[in-house]
């Protein structure tokens, strides 16, 4: 099995999460998504989307999308609820994540670290008030919870930990959300945790690199 991904992105954090919780072995294959790598025809044959992550399974197939990753792996562990109603929770966090969670404080902290927006931007304040928004429907979740689908933790407490964990990178205060940096603890205190994000190339800052984010 092999990952292809880029260090700098959550999304692709999340899926080497998942792996290294499960205690599963793979290869990891690092892509430099700012430098023209997924736009090679080797790598759209394997994602037309031309993004990261993907995984290529053992029989060699190629998974693409951070979530649908989360759900291949975790199926038929304790990761991934069998109990229907939990299971189609956790695709709720998921398809939340994806929707809500990444445009706002995903895409605000890659445009702020990459030098693309200043934090005064228009586009900066309106995706960094989002953020606060999404951070409080999290902190009113888990106010009375440990985690977001019944009582244990799954691939939605990863899929939405992924990038509000570097929320601060975003410049976003997480003071007002106590729930939240006390659920950071419950998740980082889980068998195999690891914390490997690593900074963006200089190849991500505008009129640079050559990637579809050009």
């Amino acid at each position: 099995m092999k990952l292809y991904d880029y260090g700098a992105s959550c999304n692709c954090y999340k899926v080497r999460l998942l792996l290294a919780n499960l205690g599963r072995d793979y290869e990891r294959v690092p892509v430099d998504i700012f430098n023209g790598e997924t736009l090679t025809e080797e790598f759209v044959r394997m994602n037309p989307a031309r993004t990261t992550p993907v995984l290529e399974t053992d029989d060699g197939r190629h998974l693409q999308e951070s979530n649908a990753i989360l759900v291949y792996l975790a199926g038929g562990t304790p990761l991934l609820p069998e109990d229907p109603f939990e299971s189609s929770q956790a695709m709720r966090w998921l398809l939340y994540e994806q929707a809500d969670i990444v445009p706002m404080i995903g895409g605000l902290r890659f445009r702020l670290l990459a030098g693309r927006l200043t934090p005064d931007d228009p586009d900066a304040v309106r995706r960094r008030e989002g953020a606060h928004e999404v951070l409080q429907l999290l902190d009113d979740q888990l106010a009375a919870r440990d985690f977001f689908v019944g009582d244990r933790y799954s691939i939605a407490d990863i899929a939405v930990y992924g990038y509000t964990h570097r929320a601060e990178e975003a410049g976003i205060d997480l003071d007002p959300y106590p729930h939240v940096r006390t659920w950071f603890g419950r998740v980082e205190s889980q068998p195999g945790y690891v914390k490997d994000v690593e900074p963006y190339g200089a190849a991500a800052a505008p009129g640079i690199g050559w990637s579809i984010y050009d």
